[in-house]
């Protein structure tokens, strides 16, 4: 760790020294102090030293009570502005402690060493030692005032991009459930390996809770102490992929509609509490945009491909426009910064056409709702469909637009190298370190230089793809070095060096990152059994570093090729108002072109149409706020955003959406009575 990184006994003492506002005992204890010494005083003195007494204690008020008040105040605005005015975060190691908010009663808050209060009434202490603090508020569940630590800037201040480095972890396997994350649900039903496959599974088990079962894994797979764990940890982003089921489901789909939805903002409010930036991950679209078991059917690209590819990627771009709506209140944003609009996009199957032009049409779609330029809602990120170069010079003029790419060894490579032999700078890691620099610097860099904001969403510690169900169940890996790697228990000193080394390297490759994932639930064998996905288990273990800036000049050190980034960025990629030109978008209509794996034209596949009342998500329920603190709290940030929602055409029999094939080719537009071009994959939502 950094020498340079204050100890947690530094800060509390500075914590005191700087931030304690004066107590009511302390005024009593100054009243008794004053009293004893006039009381020696001639009676002339004590006249005097009474009015002084009073002018003292007056003052004394003013700082416990006023200006608290006004403090606090300046930095609501409405549920927090963010603002770079006055902004003193750092983003170098030996940043100074700062002080803990203070205020009134209803304002609750603390930093290392504090004991935390859950809303279950459990408690546990928080342990930061970089500098962080929690904060709730009674009065106001929308306070953005919590920080992570010293290097990050509070939620009520402007994240400077270029500057401020993203440290982050998914919370992947919590609301999109994955075999190797959650590999215990799965192993209770043989035979299930993805989403759909579980939920029909449980669905046909009422004995034991049904499709209900899924609701208590949201309630307890990652709780508050883990958000508090993930800010101690000294990250300060969380990416958190949710799927479509989580707003609506249609007949025949089995997953559990909507429920994911509460616990979603659950985890909002305790990202806000720890002063946690998200960014929201829509990760499983209909019919699958990728055919991997965490768009939920495992399967075919039925997304953008295939005969439903059109149908199923209007219904997205529903989906999109109502998560827009919600995250875009003046509420969320400054918590929700960034939405990733698709996860993984399989740009092999999909065609680079045709995702552009789906990209670009999403891209119009939040911003219909949000406007232009900087506050108005979320940076949108778009994956790179494993294809990080392919998009050079794209979507200029974009409003704050990033690119997402998720660099892995892992799949693809078999990864027989050892990790406990010396690496270039003579430390244990192998030849992964100086790879994995080679491998994905360049590469982020380049983007940021040619297509403008980059992250790594997901990358881990893996070097292989061994661990119980990460190429899905009844699927292993053929790496013999395997049962090494997964027995975690026993890894030895220079084992737990070699991966930490290789961490490092990856992370300082890439700048700006998230860790696929967080956590990884144990096996119904009681433990953990894809040990290098779960940075919970690494950081507790030693092979995760405890501070993540010390990952800066790994590359450096290790004689690694450097294509720096100077951390400029153009001023409509970071929020000065801006638009994409016309000439660069008229190759890349919407609908697109093609639709590949297609039996029939673009003008004769299923498509929906736009007269089903619009859904508009919930917000949380707080029962003890005021009323004028959540009245504006609705779901739907555009009003002038009036149109319906998509269903179908009544009278048009197309094809399912994971398995469209055509029981009569069509030769003309399906219209129906709706007098609108579209079709539909089954009967109207349920």
């Amino acid at each position: 760790m950094d020498s340079s990184v204050p100890s947690s006994q530094d800060l509390r003492k500075d914590f005191i020294d700087q931030s304690q506002p004066t107590s009511t005992s302390n005024l009593k204890e100054l009243v008794n102090v004053n009293e004893a010494v006039s009381a020696r005083r001639t009676p002339l003195t004590r006249r005097k030293a009474f009015w002084g007494f009073l002018a003292i204690a007056f003052v004394a008020v003013v700082l416990v009570v006023v200006l608290p008040v006004v403090f606090l105040v300046a930095k609501k605005n409405g549920g927090g502005s963010s603002s770079s005015s006055g902004s003193d975060h750092s983003s170098g190691s030996g940043s100074a402690p700062v002080p803990l908010p203070t205020g009134g009663v209803t304002l609750k808050t603390g930093g290392d060493g504090s004991t935390v209060t859950t809303d279950n009434g459990t408690t546990f202490t928080y342990q930061n030692p970089f500098g962080g603090y929690w904060v709730q508020d009674t009065a106001n569940p929308f306070n953005n005032d919590a920080r992570p630590n010293t290097w990050t800037p509070p939620l009520n201040t402007s994240w400077r991009w270029g500057i401020d480095h993203i440290y982050g972890v998914n919370l992947g396997g919590l609301f999109v459930l994955e075999p190797f994350i959650t590999p215990e649900l799965f192993q209770r039903y043989p035979g299930t390996v993805d989403e759909y496959s579980l939920s029909q599974a449980m669905a046909a088990d009422q004995a034991n809770g049904g499709l209900n079962q899924l609701e208590q894994h949201y309630a307890t797979f990652i709780t508050e102490e883990d958000l508090a764990q993930i800010a101690g940890a000294g990250l300060n982003f969380v990416r958190i992929p949710i799927a479509f089921w989580a707003i609506e489901t249609w007949a025949n789909e089995p997953y559990l509609k909507g429920t994911s939805w509460k616990y979603f903002l659950r985890v909002l409010d305790w990202a806000r509490k720890y002063g946690l930036r998200v960014v929201l991950d829509f990760h499983s679209a209909p019919g699958s945009q990728n055919g991997y078991n965490h768009s939920g059917k495992r399967g075919n690209v039925n997304m953008l491909a295939s005969n439903m590819g059109l149908a199923n990627a209007q219904r997205t771009l529903y989906y999109i426009r109502v998560l827009a709506e919600f995250i875009s209140q003046p509420q969320y944003r400054n918590v929700v910064v960034a939405f990733g609009i698709l996860n993984e996009p399989l740009l092999s199957t999909i065609g680079q056409d045709t995702l552009t032009s789906f990209y670009l049409e999403a891209y119009n779609t939040v911003r219909g709702v949000t406007g232009l330029g900087a506050d108005n809602g979320p940076y949108i990120a778009i994956g790179d469909g494993f294809h990080i170069a392919d998009w050079s010079g794209a979507m200029q003029g974009a409003d704050r637009m990033m690119l997402d790419q998720h660099p892995y060894f892992a799949f693809g490579n078999i990864g027989t190298n050892p990790i406990v032999t010396p690496a270039a700078d003579g430390l244990p890691g192998g030849d992964w370190p100086l790879r994995a620099c080679n491998a994905w610097g360049p590469p982020a860099n380049q983007s940021r230089q040619s297509f403008g904001l980059y992250m790594a969403g997901e990358m881990s510690a893996a070097p292989n793809d061994c661990g119980l169900f990460l190429n899905g169940p009844g699927q292993s890996s053929s790496n013999p070095q395997c049962p090494e790697y997964d027995a975690w228990e026993s890894y030895n000193s220079t084992m737990k060096e070699g991966l930490k080394n290789f961490v490092m390297a990856s992370f300082d490759a890439v700048q700006d990152w998230f860790f696929w994932t967080w956590k990884i639930g144990p096996s119904q064998a009681g433990r953990v059994e894809a040990p290098l996905w779960s940075y919970q288990l690494g950081l507790q273990n030693g092979w995760i570093p405890s501070d993540p800036r010390v990952v800066s000049g790994k590359c450096a050190a290790l004689g690694a090729s450097q294509n720096p980034f100077d951390g400029t960025y153009s001023p409509w990629q970071t929020g000065t108002p801006s638009s994409i030109p016309a000439s660069s978008t008229q190759a890349y209509p919407w609908p697109p072109l093609a639709i590949a794996s297609a039996d029939v034209p673009v003008s004769l596949l299923p498509t929906y149409t736009n007269t089903a009342p619009v859904i508009t998500l919930p917000p949380e329920t707080y029962t003890s706020v005021p009323s004028q603190v959540t009245a504006s709290v609705n779901g739907w940030f555009d009003t002038s955003d009036t149109q319906m929602g998509v269903t179908t055409v009544s009278g048009c029999p197309y094809p399912d959406e994971y398995t469209p094939t055509f029981s009569v080719v069509p030769t003309a537009p399906c219209t129906g009575p709706d007098s609108a071009p579209a079709s539909v994959i089954t009967p109207a939502p349920a």
